[in-house]
């Protein structure tokens, strides 16, 4: 990265400019000092504590990224909507894992992104941004290094990335548009399930029905909070699981998953500040499941 420095930044350091003016954190900044990374001004090595002049040009190089021994490459299919040099967005079908585990340790989007970067030599490891679970289908924002997941994430704890979900739940609402909002934590004696309890975590969900049929109803759904499992948690404890979603009470007679997809992800760009939107068509089982009910 390079940047050269403006007028308003004349007497900053090095660590006070790239910490304030351009988002790094400190770990970023440890990484750069003790894991092979590089800063130069005026193409001379500097410290971080060196005092910057306007019209300095300064760079950094960071330090190569390793891949994690668990994390293996493979050629497998991706459907990437967007990419840039920061970010990539893709679109995950429903049955991948986002990352390996005990369960899947192969064929997840990390796996198959990491078979994508060693096929064009990007010298990247996996930065997800938005996590979607594995049954789970729809767009997600991969950052590509270190320094831009580390100004998306931020952006991200700041209520800046904005998620839309389509759900199919079972039954009709009371009201067209409502908001949930119950705390999520742990169930007990389950390291997979969380449910509604008032030990758990703030967990705020907003709906909006698109669609009622006979015995479904499909809901607009955006999230103040990112608990794990939330919108299945929240729609089963009111009452109207998610279809497919036999872990937290659905039915999996007409739709073998449950029917969430994220169609629509909203982000300031870590870079040139852009506002970014991306929207993601309803898929193919979801919607069927709709029709077989209208």
């Amino acid at each position: 990265m390079q940047w050269t420095i403006k007028k308003e930044h004349d007497g900053m350091s090095i660590r006070d400019y790239l910490q304030q003016v351009q988002g790094f954190s400190r770990r970023i900044l440890k990484g750069i000092k003790f894991d092979g990374g590089e800063i130069w001004v005026n193409g001379a090595a500097k410290m971080v504590s060196f005092c910057l002049t306007a019209g300095d040009v300064l760079q950094i190089q960071f330090p190569p990224e390793i891949i994690g021994a668990g994390m293996k490459p493979e050629t497998l299919p991706l459907t990437i909507i967007y990419e840039d040099d920061a970010l990539i967005i893709l679109e995950k079908p429903a049955g991948i894992a986002t990352i390996p585990s005990m369960n899947h340790a192969s064929g997840t989007i990390a796996n198959r992104l990491l078979g994508y970067y060693q096929h064009l030599n990007i010298p990247f490891t996996i930065h997800v941004v938005t996590r979607l679970d594995r049954d789970t289908s729809g767009l997600m924002l991969i950052a590509k290094h270190r320094y831009s997941h580390s100004l998306l994430s931020r952006s991200q704890k700041e209520g800046k990335v904005k998620r839309h979900y389509q759900a199919i739940v079972e039954g009709r609402l009371p009201m067209n548009d409502g908001t949930i909002e119950q705390p999520i934590g742990r169930k007990t004696g389950s390291i997979i399930e969380r449910t509604v309890i008032e030990t758990g975590k703030q967990a705020i969900t907003h709906y909006h029905v698109l669609e009622a049929t006979t015995g479904h109803s499909l809901l607009d759904v955006n999230l103040e909070t990112g608990r794990t499992h939330q919108i299945r948690v929240h729609f089963s404890h009111f009452g109207h699981p998610l279809a497919g979603d036999d872990l937290y009470g659905g039915s999996t007679a007409l739709m073998k998953r449950q029917a969430l997809h994220c169609y629509q992800i909203t982000f300031e760009h870590p870079f040139t500040k852009e506002t970014m939107q991306f929207r993601s068509a309803i898929p193919e089982d979801m919607r069927q499941l709709l029709s077989r009910n209208s």
